[in-house]
């Protein structure tokens, strides 16, 4: 796989505008809480007793909350290397350097 194959199967671009960035943060950070707030709820519904269980939802809506937490982390860390004034580096700049990171 070429590097032009590997950037089309990226899903898309991070946007260099810090507004649309924390307006993504902020969007993704409600869906978070809701899924949050899902994961709480179906818990509660569990009885043991009764058998009634929510495993496979719960644990569904758990990866969901770790990619919304990677996405938002991503987002995060790009409006810093804006502020910063960090330019991005291509995956095997480093590596061309002589640098590992």
């Amino acid at each position: 796989m070429t590097n032009a194959d590997e950037s089309k199967s990226v899903e898309k671009r991070l946007s260099d505008d810090i507004q649309v960035l924390e307006a993504e943060v902020a969007e993704k950070t409600l869906r978070r809480e809701k899924v949050m707030q899902a994961i709480r709820d179906l818990r509660d519904a569990e009885d043991p007793k009764k058998r009634i269980f929510h495993h496979t939802e719960i644990f569904e809506l758990q990866q969901e909350k770790l990619r919304l937490d990677v996405e938002i982390k991503f987002r995060t860390n790009k409006i810093n290397r804006i502020n910063l004034g960090i330019e991005d580096m291509d995956s095997g700049s480093g590596l061309k350097d002589g640098f590992l990171f």
